[in-house]
C-alpha cells in the first residue's frame, strides 16, 4: 500500500510539473503535445513503482521502457523532473530489492537504454558536448543509486545471516546442554550400577545367608551380619558422594532437611532486601504433598525468582500455587523486561533442570516473555502416586 500511494503521489506531482513546463511554451508556432498523451506517458513511467518491492526488476524494465517510448514520442516536450526522480527511485529499488545477479543485468540494460536515448535521439537539438555531458550524468546517477541500493541489500542480507546464525547457535547451545545432562545421567547411572547396586546386592545375599544359619551357627550369622553392616556403610558413603555431585551450587554441605513449600514465605521475605517484592498466593485447599514434589516445587520457584532477580530488572514478582485434585500448579510472574530466561551456566538449575523436575513428577513446564511485558514460568506437577 505504501508503494502504491507513493506512485500515485509521484504521478500527481508529475502532472503539476508538466503543467508548469507547458506554460513555458507560449510560442504558438511551437508544437505542444496533447494533455492525454503526456498524462498517459507519465502514468506508464511512474505507476510501475507500486511494484518496486514485490517485483523490482520487472518494475525497472517497465519504467525505463515506458520512459524511452515517452521521450521518443514527445521529444523535448516530456516532463523531465518528476519522471527522472521516478526513474532514479526505480534504479535504487531494483538494486536494493532485486535478486543478484539479475538486478545487475536489469540495471545495465536500463542504463544502456537511457544512454542510447541521450546519444541517438535526434529530436533533442543539442550539440555533441551537451549530449556527452548528459551521458556522463546519467551513468554517474545510475551507478550511485545502484551502489546505494546494493549496499543496503547486502546489509539486510548480513543481518538475516547473523540472525539465522544466532538462532542456530542458540539451538546448538541448548542441544549441548541437553547432551551434557544426558551424559551426566549415564555416568551417574553407571556409578550406581557399578558401586551402590553391587553393595546392595551383597547385602541381600549376606542377609539371606545369616537368616539360614542363624539357628544352627550363630557365629557365622554374626559374621554375615557384620558384612551386611560394612556393605551398608560403604553403600551410604558412595550415595553421599553421588549426592554431592548432584547437589545444587549453594546448598549446605550437611544433610539437614530439604526445603519445601512451607518455606516459600521465608524465601519471599529474603528477596525484600534486593528491592524485589514477592507475593505468594495460594488457591485451593492447601495440603501436604509428597516429599519429592515438595522439594521440586520449592526449587522451581526458587530458580524462577533467582533469575527474575538477576536478569529481569523487575520490581515485583507474584508466586501462585494452585492445588488441584491430583496436581499442583505453579506460576511465577514478574513485571521485568521479559528476558529473565533461566540460566544454563554450570552449577545452576536452568531451564532444562526446571523442566526435568516437572517431568519427574509427570508434569510439564513452560517459560517465556509475556505479551504485555514481564516474564512467566508455569509448571504443573502431579501429586498422585504415579507422579511421585
Amino acid at each position: 500500500m505504501a508503494d502504491a500511494a507513493l506512485a500515485v503521489a509521484l504521478v500527481g506531482a508529475a502532472y503539476v510539473s508538466f503543467g508548469v513546463t507547458a506554460d513555458l511554451f507560449r510560442d504558438p508556432a511551437h508544437p505542444r503535445p496533447g494533455t492525454a498523451e503526456n498524462s498517459l506517458g507519465l502514468a506508464f513511467v511512474i505507476l510501475p513503482l507500486a511494484l518496486r518491492r514485490r517485483a523490482p526488476l520487472s518494475m525497472l524494465l517497465l519504467s525505463i521502457t515506458a520512459y524511452v517510448v515517452y521521450a521518443v514520442a514527445l521529444g523535448p516536450l516530456v516532463e523531465g523532473s518528476i519522471s527522472v526522480v521516478a526513474l532514479s527511485l526505480a534504479v535504487y529499488s531494483a538494486a536494493a530489492h532485486g535478486r543478484a545477479p539479475l538486478r545487475n543485468w536489469a540495471c545495465g540494460a536500463g542504463l544502456l537504454a537511457i544512454v542510447g536515448l541521450q546519444i541517438f535521439d535526434n529530436q533533442l537539438d543539442l550539440p555533441l558536448d551537451l549530449r556527452l555531458l548528459g551521458v556522463v550524468i546519467n551513468v554517474v546517477l545510475f551507478c550511485a543509486l545502484w551502489s546505494l541500493g546494493a549496499a543496503l541489500s547486502a546489509g539486510r542480507q548480513r543481518a538475516r545471516d547473523l540472525l539465522q546464525r544466532t538462532v542456530e547457535l542458540e539451538h546448538e547451545r541448548e542441544e549441548n546442554a541437553r547432551r551434557a545432562v544426558f551424559d551426566e545421567r549415564v555416568r551417574i547411572a553407571r556409578e550406581l550400577h557399578d558401586v551402590v547396586a553391587h553393595h546392595v546386592s551383597m547385602m541381600g545375599v549376606q542377609a539371606g545367608a545369616a537368616r539360614v544359619v542363624l539357628a544352627r551357627d550363630p557365629a557365622m550369622a554374626r559374621d554375615a551380619l557384620s558384612s551386611v553392616e560394612a556393605s551398608s556403610r560403604q553403600a551410604v558413603t558412595e550415595l553421599h558422594r553421588l549426592l554431592g555431585v548432584l547437589r545444587q551450587a549453594g546448598d549446605p554441605d550437611d544433610l539437614g532437611p530439604q526445603p519445601g513449600l512451607g518455606q516459600l514465605q521465608r524465601l519471599a521475605a529474603s528477596m525484600s532486601g534486593s528491592d524485589l517484592v514477592v507475593e505468594v498466593c495460594v488457591d485451593g485447599d492447601e495440603r501436604p504433598v509428597g516429599p519429592t514434589v515438595d522439594v521440586s516445587a520449592y526449587r522451581i520457584v526458587q530458580e524462577a525468582l533467582t533469575n527474575t532477580l538477576k536478569h529481569a530488572g523487575a520490581s515485583r514478582a507474584d508466586v501462585y500455587l494452585r492445588y488441584g485434585p491430583d496436581e499442583l500448579e505453579i506460576e511465577v510472574v514478574d513485571d521485568g523486561a521479559g528476558d529473565a530466561a533461566p540460566s544454563s551456566k554450570p552449577g545452576g538449575l536452568g531451564l532444562i533442570g526446571m523442566r526435568e523436575r516437572a517431568a519427574l513428577h509427570g508434569g510439564r513446564l513452560t517459560a517465556g516473555p509475556l505479551a504485555g511485558g514481564g516474564y512467566a514460568v508455569h509448571a504443573r506437577l502431579r501429586t498422585t502416586a504415579d507422579g511421585l
